[in-house]
């Protein structure tokens, strides 16, 4: 591997060791990082971060500067961080501040992103390409304050005050489809631009069925040879019960790199299947004929710090005291963390069409129509909570982060959620979800408690985002107003 002539070309001179991080442990991980460049004849790694929106951004860096990477910081314009979900900027990026209220971002400048050696990994889908993530910082050493890895590690940080661990588990379903056009004429490239049409690899509606699970071995077999040349923590990859879905679980990880290996697995499965000539989608709700929604049903529980101890576990009770606070936080924050777990306008067509996901703020054992599913119970060691609200294009740290606040307000304040209930459907007293994304950042406006946990900095920053992406969806013709109301009136 070439070196650079010059530590100076990259970033901002020796900035990590300006930062509260543990220096010589990176130096050691960067030197076995550096030995497996040269041992695989790595070319490029990709340095990115994860925006708002769950979209990783990144910048490939030449295997040669990834040292200078490492220790001077890579600079992403902070433009990146003014970007709608169809990437239309909604701030004024050149002025002063670069309407951040931060003289720090104005002019469309740069912040740095460190790279966390620990997630290091070579993609085995691409030539001789290694990946990393990076956390985000402006040029004093001040943490971005609107860096969603940064929110999940506070709350990872808040929870290890009080000698917590947060234990996350994957389970998130998508659809992958061929293509039949990719649509990539000049004439298709608006912004957003037009999706591909697309067939399924399999009929559907026969659940957990070997037949269609086989056809649709042609992306789960290559997709399960990735993700473990990866080191994810993959548990299973099945069919799932619309045409061209499946499923994907991971087992448990914890604290900020459950939400690592989330982010990991939705590039990876979307990068794999466009190589094949497929396209995988994350879209709750996809807008084609016959299929069937998607949700992300997060699994979570606390340990203590060394992680062998399960803190919602109990010898008699469906869940420790600990566990039902939690739970009753989760549950007496609904509104405002939905912002967080279904963060697009599609993501409420899914809770609002979909007869079989959660309607209001209900926990249960075992049962899948409530919001607070409890798997496990007396004597189980493995007793966990599942929110099956979410969406699974949410920024995996965002609705982590929100999950663990809400959960630790539960704690702080001792909120009783009762007793569980089994007819989640019948429970018409309990808080009704929000029903649109315009309901959800409203009651996320209203939050003190995530105000005060998440930062009203970044939650001000979030709700001007998401109003602007809502201000485009609500200007917009659909083809709902065009058919009711074209002919008829």
């Amino acid at each position: 591997m070439k070196n650079s002539n010059s530590e100076t070309n990259l970033g901002r001179a020796g900035f990590a060791s300006r930062l509260d991080l543990k220096q010589a442990e990176r130096e050691d991980q960067l030197a076995r990082i550096l030995e497996k460049i040269k041992s695989a004849d790595i070319q490029v790694v990709r340095v990115g971060f994860v925006d708002a929106h769950g979209i990783v951004r990144v910048r490939p860096i030449e295997a040669s500067h990834f040292a200078q990477a490492a220790r001077n910081g890579v600079p992403f314009t902070t433009a990146l961080l003014a970007m709608d979900s169809g990437n239309f900027i909604f701030k004024p990026v050149f002025s002063g501040d670069g309407g951040f209220g931060r003289r720090e971002m104005g002019g469309a400048g740069d912040v740095l992103g460190v790279p966390d050696l620990s997630t290091f990994c070579v993609l085995p889908w691409a030539d001789r390409t290694g990946w990393v993530l990076a956390d985000l910082y402006l040029s004093s050493g001040e943490p971005c304050p609107y860096d969603p890895r940064g929110i999940m590690k506070k709350a990872c940080a808040e929870l290890a005050k009080r000698g917590f661990s947060y234990v996350g588990g994957i389970e998130v379903e998508c659809h992958v489809f061929k293509i039949t056009d990719a649509r990539l004429g000049l004439e298709y490239c608006d912004q957003p631009a037009a999706p591909p049409t697309v067939d399924p690899l399999a009929h559907a509606y026969q659940h957990m069925s070997e037949l269609v699970y086989d056809a649709q071995n042609p992306i789960i077999e290559p997709l399960r040879a990735m993700l473990t040349k990866m080191e994810l923590p993959l548990r299973t990859i099945e069919s799932e019960l619309g045409p061209g879905q499946i499923e994907i679980t991971l087992d448990p990880v914890a604290n900020v790199a459950a939400a690592d290996a989330m982010s990991l697995l939705r590039t990876s499965v979307k990068q794999l299947a466009r190589r094949m000539g497929m396209v995988a989608t994350f879209m709750a709700k996809p807008g084609l004929p016959n299929v069937f929604s998607s949700g992300w049903h997060l699994h979570q529980s606390l340990s203590d710090q060394s992680g062998s101890r399960n803190l919602f576990a109990s010898d008699d009770a469906v869940l420790s005291k600990v566990g039902l606070q939690f739970v009753g936080g989760v549950l007496d924050s609904v509104g405002a963390t939905t912002a967080f777990s279904n963060p697009t306008i599609n993501g409420y067509k899914r809770l609002n069409a979909n007869p079989l996901t959660p309607k209001r703020a209900v926990w249960s054992h075992d049962n899948r129509a409530a919001m607070c599913r409890v798997i496990g119970g007396p004597g189980e060691r493995s007793t966990h909570v599942e929110n099956r609200s979410g969406e699974p294009s949410a920024n995996p740290y965002l609705y982590m982060a929100s999950q663990i606040f809400a959960g630790l307000d539960g704690i702080d304040r001792g909120v009783d959620p009762g007793p569980p209930l089994d007819d989640p459907y019948a429970q018409t007293d309990k808080p009704a979800m929000p029903t649109s994304l315009l309901d959800a950042i409203a009651a996320l406006e209203n939050s003190a408690m995530l105000r005060d946990a998440m930062g009203g900095e970044f939650v001000e920053y979030y709700i001007a985002m998401k109003r602007h992406e809502i201000g485009r969806f609500m200007s917009a013709v659909t083809d709902w107003e065009h058919k009711e109301y074209f002919e008829n009136f």
